[in-house]
């Protein structure tokens, strides 16, 4: 067994694999890029090596810096991770030959199955049923225009050295193939420094399946069960789960033969995932091979109980699996959510900054319900334009798939992020979208049920009771700390005030504290609106940004921040500001005029922190509905900003090469 192992890592990968590793005795190497000087990675591995600028081409993805921050530390192998150059066939080469071992499959595997044009080619002479489409490398976008035409819309464009999402657009007609293509093969060549791109019929209402299998370097491979990743949002996968609730123990079986199979015929010797594209009918067709570890392999490892990483280690260091296929089960149901730097209120754009406040729900596990956080961020790290937008992966295991579902949206509830935006809120709110619930997925899930975007969720009157309920309670808690307080002119005179209103955002509900007193613990009977009058107990006291505490029969969950005379409360998705007055005051904050924002109908705001790709116009130039206006980049994705009608250009305040941050003006109009 290996004493010293390097990651050519970071973020969330990097600190998983470390935690495996430490377990095992074995030490660790980091590598950090001038952008990750304090990362989690960097402190929690035994040595760390500084390898460039922050750029992924000046540092993650040169092999000449991994190898030689191997040879200063004395690390004996390396684990790629996922991403970077985990799926780079020349650099288990480069290791080799320098003597260093690479924690993955062998070099020919990635050639056969880590490039998705070849990969196809192979499965195709292997007899594999595959997804209808062209493999050859295209050389032009009017070339992808009349090969898409040939091939029957909508296509899927996808660049060959892919992941994640990079490089990879959905056309349904000639413009938007054009468009895409040119879009995608840029992407790919400042992701992957691979600009290849290939053409594939888009299967309508499909779902995405995945197999985990696991070889060995002695002819052993087993299937660890599928994933369900048919939850996505411009092709990167949000939500992911083990099993899936389409199959059965039958096409589980098919399939997982099929994928072994297709691992044997490469002599695949590491951890690596085999995707399928489904139907409703359970019918499925191989999509691609994936020769490294996956970001959603915990969901695996829960149902399981198997570590992947151990066994990636293991299988590097020459031992055989000790696990046969007789020995997978299945256990329960475990659901994964990606919280991402980015915000749903803005069509999930980047979102970039420190994180001033982070405090995710705490791992472990209480009765039949485990909790477990994979991340690479501490409270003060920062996120970064130029990596991923993944702060963490949130993963939920029970007996069910209802029991996971109910205690991720209870996780979600205590996951406190501040300082940036993020995808939470809409997390939240999936947990209770009642065709997530049942299980009725298709890729194409969240464009169908949220088609005009994700918008700010209006509390239904049951929601509404919960958070007036924890408004009242803070503010009469407050407000008995203040009538307390040594040398007021008029201390408390013991009289507990019953009438209250609690204002919701631009609603007023009446409220009645009905008993109790307003201290720590509280104990409070609550009416709100004209509802029954419910006990809340709580142990909340003021500072604090969560209200935890049990409101009638149900246990509740509030993130609390202070805001002007009030708080806002996050809560199942909702986000609301909150006052409590008396009803005079009540009376007299309904006629106050409201505040109008200003007018920037006539400028192009950029949408998120980024850089100019692009200015494509020219001031004086006249410019119709849907014309390219600029492309802005932000963590590896370029955005193309349109004209949302005809306009005339009148001034351009940025050029290419710019960072800009939110909200600034990129030019205006007539």
């Amino acid at each position: 067994m290996f004493s010293k192992i390097l990651i050519a890592n970071r973020g969330e990968i990097a600190c998983r694999v470390i935690k495996t590793a430490r377990r095992m005795g074995i030490r660790t190497v980091a590598v950090f890029s001038d952008a990750d000087r304090d990362a989690m990675h960097v402190e929690m591995a035994d040595e760390a090596v500084h390898i460039g600028p922050p750029a992924a081409s000046e540092s993650y993805l040169v092999m000449d810096k991994i190898i030689a921050a191997c040879k200063e530390t004395g690390a004996e192998a390396v684990h790629p991770g996922y991403g970077f150059l985990s799926e780079r066939s020349a650099f288990p080469q480069a290791l080799k030959a320098e003597g260093i071992v690479f924690i993955g499959p062998n070099p020919r595997a990635i050639e056969a199955m880590g490039d998705k044009i070849e990969s196809k080619k192979f499965a195709n002479e292997a007899k594999v049923s595959t997804v209808p489409g062209y493999l050859g490398v295209i050389e032009s976008a009017e070339d992808a225009v009349q090969i898409a035409g040939e091939i029957g819309y909508p296509v899927m464009i996808k660049a060959s050295a892919g992941g994640g999402g990079k490089g990879m657009r959905i056309a349904w007609n000639a413009e938007e193939a054009h468009d895409g293509f040119t879009r995608s093969r840029s992407e790919a060549a400042s992701s992957f420094g691979d600009d290849r791109v290939f053409l594939e019929k888009f299967i309508e209402n499909p779902r995405h399946i995945e197999i985990q299998v696991l070889g060995d370097k002695h002819g052993n491979a087993i299937y660890l069960g599928e994933r369900e990743c048919s939850i996505q949002r411009r092709n990167q996968k949000v939500i992911e789960e083990a099993p899936s609730p389409l199959l059965d123990e039958e096409t589980r079986r098919k399939m997982g033969e099929q994928a072994v199979a297709l691992a044997k015929a490469v002599d695949y010797d590491s951890a690596g995932t085999v995707e399928f594209v489904a139907g409703q009918d359970k019918s499925f067709f191989f999509l691609e091979m994936n020769t490294r570890l996956q970001v959603e392999h915990p969901v695996t490892e829960l149902v399981t109980g198997i570590d992947l990483v151990e066994q990636m280690i293991r299988v590097a260091a020459g031992e055989k699996l000790s696990i046969s296929q007789s020995d997978v089960k299945l256990d329960g149901w475990a659901v994964e959510s990606r919280i991402y730097a980015e915000d749903p209120y803005r069509n999930f754009l980047p979102s970039i900054g420190r994180l001033v406040r982070y405090a995710p729900p705490e791992e472990g596990t209480d009765g039949d319900v485990t909790i477990r956080n994979d991340t690479g961020v501490t409270e003060g790290s920062e996120i970064s334009m130029f990596y991923d937008p993944m702060i963490a992966k949130l993963i939920t295991h029970a007996p069910t798939r209802e029991k996971a579902i109910d205690a991720m949206s209870t996780a979600l509830d205590s996951f406190v992020v501040d300082g940036i935006q993020h995808n939470v809120p809409f997390l939240s709110s999936l947990m209770k979208q009642p065709r997530w619930r049942l299980g009725e997925l298709s890729t194409g899930f969240i464009a169908e049920e949220y088609p005009d975007g994700f918008k700010p969720m209006v509390p239904d009157a049951d929601a509404r009771r919960v958070l007036a309920t924890v408004a009242l309670t803070m503010e009469a808690l407050r407000r008995n700390r203040l009538d307390h307080l040594t040398g007021r002119l008029r201390p408390h005179s013991g009289a507990v005030r019953e009438n209250w209103v609690v204002r919701l955002d631009d609603e007023h509900l009446p409220a009645r504290l009905v008993t109790g007193m307003p201290t720590t613990p509280i104990e409070l009977d609550i009416a709100i609106d004209g509802g029954p009058v419910e006990t809340v107990v709580s142990e909340w006291r003021p500072g604090e940004v969560l209200w935890r505490g049990r409101i009638g029969e149900r246990d509740v969950c509030v993130q609390v921040r202070q805001i002007p005379n009030g708080f806002r409360l996050d809560w199942q998705g909702f986000s609301v500001k909150a006052w409590v007055m008396t009803p005079a005051i009540a009376e007299l904050d309904k006629l106050m005029p409201e505040k109008m924002p200003p007018d920037t109908s006539r400028m192009l705001l950029c949408p998120m922190p980024g850089l100019v790709v692009s200015i494509n116009v020219e001031v004086g130039q006249e410019v119709k509905a849907g014309e390219t206006l600029a492309v802005v980049e932000a963590m590896k994705m370029e955005n193309v900003l349109r004209a949302e009608r005809d306009i005339v250009i009148s001034a351009i305040n940025a050029a290419p090469g710019e960072s800009l941050a939110v909200d600034a003006v990129i030019m205006e109009f007539e």
